[in-house]
């Protein structure tokens, strides 16, 4: 028969006292007070660093709606009269208008190409065995370490032998080549991440390779083709060292060669108003894209972390 101890009573009268077992209550309330001013000094460069980035930007726009003298004069107050002659000057007469419709036209193509090559060579390299994958990755990855200053020369005269100097299309193909080794570099890591079940059901209903990566796996990959594509536009759309190189038509000039040209097309005098108007709308289509994909770009960069 199985029997249970029960603690002996103490007497009432026997003047004996049970101590209790203190739990310490210092060390949270410390814990709390340290997460606290942790949270403050966050959120204080959190808030900092929001200052140094809208600012400039805010500085800039109202920079737009001001004439010369004023911009000297008073660069920190607000305009007195609104001058929107300074953007109809630098879209017309300043010939932003061209190169806004140049830059859309080099950067759209390129950034269709990189999407479209680029996302092809990372599902093979990232789903497929076969002998030299690793070789042709690291190919990848050693074309981003690689200085595009050091190719201008060379790539000068491949451009021009192929009869692409100075031409739309020839911009393009640049373009996408500069971008590739970062777009196969990331959508590499985020094909891994994708089920293969679901390309592997595919298969067994009798789908084709091409037909499972344009109507499976592209799709599943939104998040990440977002992702890249935003930081290759940002990258082409900013671009100015190889259209000097490779496009030196008047007529062809991107956003980037235009704004440089109109910085100095009044000699040491300069149209200051005109060309805070024109970095204006080199910038506004830059933010618009980022505020409208902010969400899938987040989704593309935490892909891979969350599975």
């Amino acid at each position: 028969m199985k029997t249970t101890d029960t603690p002996a009573s103490v007497p009432a009268g026997s003047g004996a006292s049970v101590s209790k077992v203190d739990v310490p209550s210092a060390a949270p309330a410390k814990e709390k007070k340290e997460g606290n001013v942790l949270n403050v000094f966050s959120h204080g460069m959190l808030v900092l660093w929001a200052f140094m980035v809208v600012m400039p930007l805010l500085w800039a726009v109202m920079t737009s709606f001001k004439d010369d003298s004023s911009i000297f004069s008073s660069p920190w107050a607000l305009p007195d009269k609104l001058h929107f002659d300074n953007w109809a000057r630098a879209w017309t007469d300043a010939n932003m208008s061209d190169y806004f419709l140049n830059t859309i036209l080099v950067v759209g193509g390129s950034l269709i190409g990189t999407l479209v090559l680029g996302s092809m060579a990372a599902y093979v390299l990232a789903r497929f065995d076969f002998p030299g994958n690793r070789f042709i990755y690291f190919l990848f990855i050693g074309g981003m370490s690689f200085p595009i200053m050091l190719a201008l020369v060379p790539l000068f005269y491949v451009v021009n032998n192929m009869g692409l100097l100075n031409t739309i299309h020839g911009l393009i193909l640049v373009y996408i080549a500069y971008s590739l080794p970062f777009t196969v570099f990331f959508l590499t890591a985020f094909f891994r991440t994708l089920p293969t079940s679901v390309a592997e059901a595919a298969f067994v209903d009798g789908a084709s390779h091409s037909r499972t990566f344009f109507q499976i796996m592209l799709p599943m990959a939104k998040p990440g083709l977002i992702s890249v594509g935003i930081f290759n536009f940002l990258g082409q759309w900013n671009q100015y060292m190889l259209p000097t190189v490779l496009n030196t038509d008047p007529d062809k000039r991107v956003l980037t060669q235009g704004l440089v040209q109109l910085a100095a097309s009044q000699g040491y005098k300069g149209d200051w108003s005109g060309l805070f108007a024109g970095l204006v709308m080199a910038m506004l289509p830059v933010l618009a894209a980022y505020i409208i994909f902010q969400r899938q770009v987040v989704q593309g960069l935490t892909a891979g972390a969350l599975k």
